[in-house]
């Protein structure tokens, strides 16, 4: 029998220079970038996240995309084709916010482009105010930062050992991207499933663009509540409390619960707002809060969503004063639709918040409405405004409250399909289960139809023109549509067919949609994309529904939602089977970790002090759909498992056979710690078949260190390593190398660089035709005939020896030291599997007798002599 030799051994583990020499292999050898879709196989399809490309990734990213990985490596080693393409979505709002800091630009449609304009902008430097770009000038920065984001995010996620297939990478702003985006609109176009209208939507004025329900969040902030007097146009009076004094030129009615008996008696009659005397019609309505504020509220257009409700339920007059800049515009009362009891003063009134911010505007106005020579009796402001904290809704980027503007968008119906999207999302299976709920909540709270335009420039143009007549007023109603087979369009640039581009904003010709899609609508489209939808012979339906969609939860409302939305109005079928979703990383002050609230940690820092291996071990012992905390222990416990199993593979593969024949395992202990592996193995595989891989990992390690290091090389060291007992010393042996190489297997997806490093030491140099440790097959059951043994006499001597070693700090000993006699005192029920393990145990003790005794009722007790 030959054996191994300790010169291929290193003799330390230096994680920086392996890690990136395994890198480098993987490389070289294009490990993972080899997926066939032809294959006979299984094929197991991950619709990857792609990151937005903005700015750099934080230790969140590492930490769930790390989680994919787990999954995708075991499934390769379980034999399946593995479909595991990567993008980066670049085509966001915080692209162009990003752009615009970095550069010091703004982009302005009517602006020329120039050729050179990275010496523009560093002629610009000297000047503090921002350079003016032009459309195409602004894009063309935006690839710029876009491209090196990009090349940073694939060099860490190569880092952090992510097996993914390079060969299918891909950009949302890219051509198929782009023309995918558009044939998606197209297709929901001619199903009638989109629209577009002049209505109430959410406006950002930081971002100056429409956004959608999803995209935001409430966020508790101070406010107040001013108590105004009303009248009626009969003289009578009451007081509204409203938070938002700044609309109340904006006022279309009031509105008051039906069974309010302070208010019954007032509904049909009109209300004269203060200051500007416009008549409103004051109405009933159940959805009003009796017990909220004075239990009667001022109807604005629009203060919030159930504004725009009452405005549309009562056909109220429209008062728009609120521009997208956030700002009040100018408004002429006595004109129609502004008509007032004395214009005069209210246009005076009005000319002292006209063109101000909305802040600047609620000071003024407060001053107004408290101040007694605006009034024939007493002010409209009652009393001193109470202090409260309300919510408020925001962008979820954004630092600038959203308002409702009226404003011409396009939307995706939802509203009607809410019941087919929960049905799809039934038939999805969820990790954890519990999440499903979120989407059902979210599905079954939608107020509002998709919108999908929004007022940016760099992201996917709607491939749309539209007519203009002889006024130039365009036909919004009659968009000309781009061929399918021209996609991908920009409108801006190209022109529609039957036009040429002298028709571009002439009376009788065209002009071309400006707006772009909502980021979402492409990144919806992931699975199609990754899937080349109807672009490569049948792609899509290899691999599509996928198997897996990784992600974190606080997106359910968004990317899995949006993504549902769009496989069942084009496939009438589920984007994926599961969905795998991972909590948040949190820092110390289990706060998340967001590069909004600064608080991110980047987890280059962490890969260079402990290794990829370790920063993966940390997120493989977060359960899914739970949070975890950025602990720098946890990093620690990582890096001392990838030393230990570095350590103590030199010491099995030392002198081990190298070749393993399972026949040679014929020792009691020996046959004891096989079938215990198997019983351990069997649970960890259910735990990865189920996506727990946290919970296969705390079995894996449980076997490793309680069990295989601590206690099994202990006990079998003497006979295995420097003694030669004959057959004995073979069954240890192989038992060490079988049992190592079932481990190393086990933990690969886990800590793979580590795992490669080790197989290569035995199979890299004596093999031409090498293979990858993460193309090993996964480990199955080892089948022997174990004699009638199982896993007690294992379990038995390393209660033994753990009794001897207890025994030995009692008295002082080292746990090396040698003794002349240990005695153990067991229960007789156990003194016949000891009896079969008792010369390892005897060993392990480093006594030259032992002797059994029995007598202890409660587990094994040592006494050394």
């Amino acid at each position: 029998m030959n054996y191994i030799n300790e010169d291929i051994f290193p003799k330390n583990y230096k994680h920086l220079d392996v890690e990136k020499k395994i890198i480098q292999e993987w490389n070289k050898e294009n490990l993972y970038s080899n997926f066939n879709p032809d294959t006979t196989k299984k094929i197991f399809s991950v619709d990857t996240p792609p990151p937005t490309a903005s700015g750099y990734l934080h230790i969140g990213h590492v930490f769930s995309y790390s989680h994919q990985d787990f999954i995708v490596r075991f499934r390769r080693m379980r034999g399946e084709e593995i479909f595991y393409p990567m993008g980066w979505d670049d085509n966001g709002l915080p692209t162009e916010r990003r752009v615009q800091d970095y550069f010091n630009v703004k982009c302005d449609p009517e602006e020329k482009s120039v050729e050179n304009i990275l010496d523009k902008i560093e002629e610009n430097k000297k000047n503090s105010s921002a350079l003016k770009v032009s459309r195409n000038n602004f894009i063309e920065l935006c690839h710029i930062v876009t491209t090196e984001d990009e090349k940073v995010f694939k060099e860490l996620f190569m880092k952090i050992a992510l097996s993914v297939d390079w060969n299918h990478e891909y950009t949302t702003i890219q051509d198929l991207p782009r023309e995918l985006a558009q044939k998606s609109f197209i297709d929901l176009y001619e199903k009638g499933f989109v629209y577009n209208t002049d209505s109430p939507s959410l406006w950002d004025p930081e971002f100056q663009t429409a956004v959608a329900q999803a995209e935001i969040e409430d966020r508790e902030m101070p406010g107040a509540f001013h108590d105004i007097r009303f009248q009626t146009d009969s003289g009578e009076s009451f007081i509204i409390s409203t938070t938002r004094p700044e609309l109340l030129a904006a006022c279309v009615g009031v509105a008051a619960h039906p069974e309010d008996k302070r208010f019954k008696h007032l509904i049909g009659k009109n209300a004269v707002t203060p200051l500007f005397g416009i008549k409103v019609p004051i109405f009933g309505s159940e959805l009003v809060d009796m017990e909220k504020g004075t239990g009667i509220l001022m109807v604005c257009t629009f203060g919030d969503n159930v504004d725009v409700q009452w405005w549309q339920e009562n056909n109220l007059d429209t008062r728009i004063i609120v521009n997208k800049y956030g700002r009040l515009d100018e408004v002429d009362f006595g004109s129609k639709g502004w008509e007032s009891k004395s214009p005069e003063e209210a246009n005076i009134y009005y000319s002292r918040i006209s063109g101000k911010n909305l802040k600047q505007a609620k000071t003024e106005i407060v001053e107004m409405l408290s101040n007694k020579d605006n009034f024939e009796d007493e002010p409209a402001l009652v009393g001193k405004p109470k202090e409260i904290t309300h919510s408020v809704r925001f962008y979820e980027r954004s630092k600038t409250p959203l308002e409702i503007l009226s404003t011409r968008q396009w939307f995706v119906k939802l509203m009607d399909k809410k019941e087919l999207l929960i049905e799809k999302s039934n038939q999805i299976d969820w990790h954890p289960d519990f999440m499903r709920k979120r989407f059902e909540n979210w599905t079954e709270n939608l107020q509002f139809d998709w919108c999908i335009s929004r007022q940016r420039f760099f992201g996917v143009p709607f491939p749309l023109w539209y007519k203009l007549d002889q006024f130039l007023k365009p036909d919004y109603n009659n968009p000309i549509v781009a061929n399918m087979s021209d996609l991908p369009v920009d409108p801006a640039e190209d022109t529609p067919l039957g036009y040429s581009e002298s028709d571009r904003g002439k009376p009788n010709g065209f002009i071309g949609e400006k707006d772009v899609f909502d980021t979402w609508f492409t990144s919806s489209l992931t699975p199609q994309i990754g899937g080349k939808w109807d672009k490569d012979d049948n792609f899509l339906d290899k691999v599509f529904p996928y198997d897996i969609r990784p992600q974190s939860h606080e997106i359910i409302r968004t990317w899995a939602f949006y993504t549902v939305v769009k496989s069942a109005l084009h496939h009438n079928e589920i984007p994926w089977k599961n969905v795998i979703i991972s909590g948040w990383v949190l820092d110390p002050d289990r706060k998340k970790m967001s590069k909004s609230k600064g608080n991110v940690v980047v987890p280059n820092d962490l890969i260079e002090t402990y290794g990829a291996d370790a920063v993966r071990y940390w997120a493989a012992n977060a359960r899914l759909g739970s949070d975890t905390a950025n602990e720098e222990q946890i990093f620690k416990v990582g890096k001392k498992l990838v030393v230990k199993l570095f350590n103590a593979s030199k010491f099995v593969l030392n002198g081990a056979p190298e070749s393993i024949d399972i026949k040679n395992i014929t020792e009691p202990l020996d046959l004891s710690t096989v079938h215990l592996f198997n019983e351990y193995l069997d649970q960890i595989t259910k735990n990865m078949e189920n996506f727990q891989f946290s919970e296969a990992l705390n079995k894996l390690e449980d076997f490793f260190w309680n069990y295989f290091t601590d206690n099994y090389i202990e006990l079998v060291k003497n006979r295995s390593k420097f003694n030669d007992y004959g057959q004995k010393t073979v069954s240890g042996l192989t038992t060490l190398r079988l049992i190592l190489e079932n481990l190393l297997k086990l933990f690969a997806p886990f800590i793979p660089m580590i795992t490669e490093e080790i197989w290569g030491w035995v199979y890299r140099d004596n093999n031409v035709n090498y293979q990858s440790i993460h193309f090993e097959k996964w480990p199955e059951k080892i089948n022997l005939n174990f004699k009638d043994f199982n896993s007690e006499p294992l379990i038995i001597a390393r209660e033994a020896i753990g009794a001897v070693r207890k025994e030995k700090t009692n008295l002082g000993l080292s746990l090396g030291a040698e003794v002349k006699k240990v005695s153990l005192i067991i229960n007789k029920d156990i003194q016949s599997i000891l009896n079969n393990v008792i010369d390892d145990i005897k060993d392990a003790s480093r006594s030259q007798s032992i002797v059994i005794k029995t007598g202890s009722q409660e587990g094994i007790r040592a006494s050394i002599d």
